[in-house]
């Protein structure tokens, strides 16, 4: 290979690996993915309610709530969905009331059903590899 001046300008800028975000961090795919503190600050959030605004569809889908949209990813969750006369309703985002102080009492989304008396949380997590396990213990 002949070594151009451009060559050797290629060469340095992709020596420099910090991070162009936040300028702290070698900026790898994992570290774009989950933890670049900058885009920590909303891009992760957004990516996070998108991934449950998918499960809030799916489940209101199933269980037979009518929606003002046909596809997921135009779809807005609202707070709370009822169906089959207010036997079932589906909470988005919601802070639950428990018997002891818990620090993220937000469920993402909560299934309650009034005829059978039974409630089911659900609360994603969209991790790093490198996270998964502190995101389990943080979810239990």
């Amino acid at each position: 290979m002949l070594k151009t001046c451009t060559l050797i300008i290629i060469i340095i800028i992709i020596i420099d690996s910090i991070c162009r975000l936040c300028k702290q961090f070698d900026e790898t795919v994992e570290h774009i993915i989950s933890a670049c503190p900058i885009l920590a600050e909303e891009q992760y959030i957004k990516r996070h309610d998108r991934v449950c605004a998918q499960l809030h569809f799916n489940i209101c889908k199933k269980i037979g709530v009518k929606l003002d949209k046909e596809h997921w990813y135009v779809y807005v969750p609202q707070s709370v969905k009822t169906c089959h006369a207010g036997k079932v309703s589906i909470s988005w985002n919601q802070q639950s009331g428990t018997d002891r102080t818990i620090p993220s009492n937000k469920p993402d989304i909560v299934i309650r059903d009034n005829r059978k008396g039974t409630c089911v949380l659900k609360d994603a997590a969209v991790p790093g590899d490198r996270n998964v396990i502190k995101k389990e213990a943080e979810k239990f």
